[in-house]
């Protein structure tokens, strides 16, 4: 093919990363980079509309045009965001003046009802993948991390490129205890994995649980944050430790406390903190949206 070897990976990855998950599915392939700020107010759009749009057999890909500049140059792309539509190893549609989530969406319905996506066999095996991955968020749910994790554990050996299947085991190994077997399986992921939107949270309630204490040392935090009001690193440790035991009112009233002290201390810590256990949560769960609204109150209100 007359390629060097740099290019015969680049080619390589393109061939496992979209060219095959495009014969059976519509592969929204988006060519982006760091420093595009276009492209990082599209990305969430481009997220959640294939994130809807998974059932029907739409996955979403992004190649960073900076690290994969032979690729880019074969699309002979000149700016960016770029967003095509795969199907079958080929471009089937132009995306990129897609920019809102109606845009999107009407596009790929029309996409969709031309294109002959998967067959009855594999619209079958997702859907089987989607109901054990909500069984398992359910069990999650009512706080059996144990089966939860017994349950992601068999969607993974069915479905290995499922993210919600990947996020949900170590959500649910955390939730179990099994916070270095959690690690050990987010270590275990590949880069395409390991950046999707519900595994980076999950990542997120990974990183947090890691200051998860025993009861004892809790009631130690506890009574140090209680008696040293004005002393923000045992705040800030009684916070880490209560929402690692699952205690997230704690936690959080304890780090808007500590910003309605000193909101700039240590770089503005504690609402660093507090970020990333909204994250950790998820930003539609009840317990987020009420104390962000909070947080927003006390910063700008």
């Amino acid at each position: 093919m007359g390629l060097n070897l740099e290019e015969q990976k680049a080619v390589d990855r393109f061939r496992k990363d979209i060219v095959e998950p495009s014969m059976t599915n519509l592969v929204v392939l988006d060519f982006w980079a760091e420093w595009c700020g276009p492209c990082k107010a599209l990305t969430p759009v481009l997220e959640k509309v294939c994130a809807d749009y998974a059932d029907k057999g739409v996955v979403l890909a992004k190649i960073n045009v900076d690290e994969e500049q032979f690729i880019a140059a074969q699309f002979q792309v000149r700016s960016i965001p770029t967003v095509y539509a795969m199907f079958q190893g080929q471009p089937v549609a132009d995306l990129t003046n897609a920019r809102t989530e109606s845009q999107l969406k009407a596009m790929l319905d029309q996409l969709l009802d031309q294109l002959p996506l998967g067959g009855d066999a594999a619209r079958q095996a997702k859907a089987d993948v989607a109901q054990f991955v909500e069984m398992g968020e359910q069990v999650l749910a009512d706080g059996d991390g144990e089966r939860a994790a017994g349950i992601f554990s068999q969607v993974v050996e069915m479905a290995p490129d499922d993210a919600a299947a990947h996020a949900g085991l170590i959500r649910a190994l955390v939730a179990a205890g099994r916070a270095e077997d959690a690690q050990a399986h987010a270590a275990a992921l590949d880069e395409k994995l390991a950046g999707d939107p519900a595994v980076r949270t999950a990542l997120s309630a990974l990183e947090l649980a890691g200051e998860r204490v025993d009861d004892s040392e809790l009631q130690a935090l506890r009574a140090a944050a209680a008696e040293r009001p004005a002393d923000m690193e045992a705040q800030m440790a009684y916070a880490e430790a209560a929402f690692a035991s699952g205690d997230r009112e704690a936690a959080g009233e304890t780090l808007l406390g500590m910003i309605r002290t000193d909101r700039e201390w240590n770089d503005g810590a504690a609402r660093a903190r507090l970020v990333k256990m909204f994250e950790a949560v998820g930003l539609e769960d009840p317990w987020t949206v009420a104390t962000r609204r909070k947080l927003s109150t006390l910063l700008f209100g």
